[in-house]
């Protein structure tokens, strides 16, 4: 554990020096100068007598999964205070004044003193890290409190740290979680192997999230006037690797009878410029649509030139193609299985769970060039195939619902 600390403060000073050329370093630093005055201050102005219980997550990824949670936390009678922090700038920037947290900051950095000082300003009743959030001297801090932990959404595999033959000292710290909270059998397989018992296979809580914003997915005027009574292909958080597959499919092989809609991952004025170079098909961005509804409704292709709206843009679609396989990692795809749609996507996605069930299942697919697009399209013509393909999409969404419930139960168990 000395080495870890090591690391710990050999990678703050890092950061340090790189705040001065990179700007998400610069954010990370800037987040935590003084951290100990501000969240002293911030504790000092909540309501006394009411219990605090703390999440924390890596980025928003995470914080969508413990978000189901925080609200139905915020349900009860007496709801907990709820400290939400981040490690990450870009989850913080984002979700800084998100309103079932009575307060939003950065995680310190996991040294022995500012992990003592950082639980000893806030003293929460309930300490909950969501996935892959494992800071072992704030962990080591919250077992020398007594304070109840959880890990949600966990995910374990064998060649992990833990796991390892000089893993012992953070297995130890695994031990001292109060409970965990895993995505599937293997991930409590390979806990049961390391005699770490504590544990309930619970699924991913972000499925109840999703069901949610299927649920609750508000209409989106301008996209109802451009799909019409079509067929629509929803791209979602495509990436340039997928670009270079999907748009030639749409200039040289799209069904006459259908349209697109492209919600690129990154939306500057020069990727967008890019995507409409390369389209030989009628196209509007998303920002013009509502001053011209004739050219909205004639367009093949509308463009999101914004952030925040895919997740209810599936409800408008037939198949969602979902970016980040073919370079970054894969994308959300429980979002559009969640509206029963099959999901195409790039061939990196054997590290996420859903990808790995939809390919063996039927409902996702997997494209590694054009002509994937174009015979896996040609597939999903035939009413059969599209039926079956839909049904195993949400048949993944109803099985593993309930995490949230499954946490909720524990937590009023043990009184909390």
């Amino acid at each position: 554990m000395a080495f870890y600390t090591l690391g710990i403060h050999l990678y703050g000073l890092a950061l340090r020096v790189a705040a001065w050329f990179h700007p998400k370093a610069r954010k990370w630093v800037k987040g935590r100068q003084n951290w100990v005055e501000q969240h002293r201050e911030l504790s000092a102005a909540l309501p006394e007598n009411r219990p605090l219980f703390w999440f924390h997550c890596a980025s928003l990824g995470e914080f969508e999964q413990g978000r189901p949670l925080i609200e139905k936390l915020k349900t009860r009678n007496r709801p907990p205070l709820i400290l939400l922090t981040f490690y990450s700038p870009s989850g913080y920037e984002i979700r800084q004044k998100y309103p079932q947290a009575d307060v939003v900051a950065y995680l310190p950095l996991d040294t022995p003193a500012q992990a003592r000082a950082f639980v000893a300003i806030w003293q929460p009743q309930l300490a909950i890290f969501v996935k892959y959030e494992f800071w072992f001297n704030v962990l080591r801090q919250l077992q020398k409190q007594h304070v109840p932990t959880l890990l949600i959404s966990g995910l374990f595999r064998p060649g992990q740290l833990f796991f390892k033959p000089y893993g012992k000292p953070f297995r130890r710290t695994l031990e001292g979680f109060s409970h965990l909270f895993v995505q599937n059998e293997a991930s409590g397989q390979v806990l049961s192997g390391a005699g770490i018992h504590q544990y309930t296979v619970a699924g991913d809580t972000r499925i109840d999230r999703v069901q949610s914003i299927a649920q609750q997915a508000p209409e989106i005027p301008a996209a109802a006037t451009f799909c019409q009574s079509a067929p629509v292909l929803i791209a979602g958080s495509s990436w340039p690797e997928d670009e270079a597959c999907l748009l030639p499919f749409l200039n040289t092989e799209f069904p006459t009878d259908w349209k697109a809609i492209i919600a690129p991952h990154e939306i500057s004025e020069s990727h967008l410029r890019n995507i409409e170079q390369q389209l030989s098909l009628p196209c509007i961005r998303y920002s013009k649509a509502e001053n011209n509804p004739e050219q909205l409704a004639a367009a093949r292709v509308l463009l999101i030139d914004n952030i925040g709206m895919l997740s209810a843009l599936y409800q408008y679609g037939r198949i969602a193609y979902i970016g980040g396989g073919f370079k970054t990692g894969l994308h959300n795809t429980l979002e559009p299985i969640a509206f029963g749609l099959p999901v195409l996507f790039g061939p990196y996605y054997h590290k996420f769970e859903e990808a790995r069930y939809l390919v063996r299942e039927g409902g996702g697919f997997v494209i590694t060039q054009k002509d994937d697009l174009f015979r896996t399209f040609q597939q999903l013509q035939h009413p059969e195939a599209y039926t079956a393909a839909a049904a195993k999409a949400l048949s993944y969404i109803k099985q593993n619902q309930g995490a949230t419930q499954k946490v909720l139960n524990w937590i009023e168990s043990a009184s909390l």
